[in-house]
């Protein structure tokens, strides 16, 4: 069972628990808005149910900063490095990428290298703030010092799941957001499969042995790893373990960041990297939102198998999802509910 909630009730209830939480009022709804892109979309493994288990947690325990402030380390104009100083990385990222278009509107690209940050939610949200600037955005980050998955032949997990998101303008229509793990899937949908007690399909899980594993809460048992994309090395592993080394490249080593297979701890996703980086077309040439719209209106006009379901790209049924709910109510799970009105409660007392 769901409950519908008015979109912008949900928001406010979320930036209120995260007011009461000690974040400024305006960081407080940036970190909202991103929070809860994942129930607004329908990528629920990155929406309000982190509220209460990852989100709420990071900032009781201290391992979050409410109030402090990203700094600039290095400003080369198109090029910055910042330090997240543990802010809560729903905010930080964001912030990244505007700082990142604000340097594209000047340079034709411009990329925030950040370090310290915490976990930033679904990266295509991140990436697609460059959209509304009518741009490019990518952004790559780390688990820190999280490591979940091991190498193709491996017998320890060495990184994390590293999330690759990139967002372009398509038009008029809704725009192109590739969001993705580089493993099979993150483990939201792990645990998300765990809390309602369903089985989970071959080739995301496997044992020790690299046999395939359905029970989806064998994973935290420690009894399970994530597989890479591409499943196994003859399946294509390598290329999913190479875009999860790419992101630790990209998003953690340049910044100076937590690196997974160097990290003493190897549980807490604690000084994640990440990259954001956007790219201003129309800086460079003319013609570039023309030439995009025509480029995803081919896509969508593709012929199809079967014509009742049309040929879409990463980010059309997203766009969808999010129109209804905002015309109708973002559906909540009861349990999930109830947990943000608890959390919502403390801030009236």
């Amino acid at each position: 069972m769901t409950v519908l909630v008015p979109y912008p009730v949900l928001l406010s209830l979320v930036g209120g628990v995260f007011v009461d939480r000690g974040m400024p009022e305006d960081r407080a709804a940036i970190a909202a808005t991103a929070l809860c892109h994942g129930d607004l979309t329908g990528v629920t493994s990155h929406g309000l149910v982190n509220l209460t288990r990852l989100y709420l947690p990071l900032l009781d325990q201290g391992r979050a900063e409410p109030k402090a402030d990203m700094t600039v380390e290095t400003d080369l104009g198109a090029c910055v490095l910042a330090d997240a100083r543990r802010t809560l990385g729903l905010w930080s990222a964001s912030q990244a990428m505007e700082l990142a278009c604000a340097r594209a509107s000047r340079h034709g690209i411009g990329m925030v290298s950040l370090r310290g940050a915490t976990h930033i939610g679904c990266a295509g949200h991140h990436a697609a703030r460059a959209v509304t600037h009518g741009m490019i955005g990518l952004v790559a980050s780390n688990c820190g010092g999280q490591r979940i998955a091991p190498p193709p032949g491996g017998t320890a997990a060495m990184l994390g799941t590293n999330p690759l998101a990139l967002a372009c303008p398509a038009g008029g229509a809704h725009p192109f957001v590739l969001d993705m793990s580089t493993t099979v899937v993150p483990t939201g949908r792990i645990r998300a499969a765990a809390r309602e007690g369903r089985e989970i399909p071959p080739g995301w899980l496997a044992d020790g042995d690299g046999a395939p594993v359905t029970d989806p809460a064998a994973f935290d048992r420690g009894e399970a790893h994530l597989q890479w994309l591409g499943g196994g090395p003859e399946t294509g592993a390598y290329k999913g373990f190479g875009l999860g080394l790419l992101v630790e490249v990209l998003g953690a080593l340049v910044p100076g960041a937590m690196l997974g297979a160097t990290s003493a701890d190897g549980n807490r996703d604690d000084d994640i990297g990440v990259l954001a980086l956007a790219i201003a077309p129309d800086v460079l040439r003319t013609g570039f939102a023309a030439d995009a719209s025509a480029l995803f209106t081919a896509v969508r006009d593709w012929p199809a198998r079967d014509p009742a379901v049309p040929v879409v790209y990463p980010g059309w049924h997203e766009g969808e999802r999010a129109n209804r709910h905002r015309e109708h109510g973002v559906p909540v799970p009861d349990a999930v509910y109830r947990e943000l009105r608890t959390a919502a409660e403390r801030t009236a007392r």
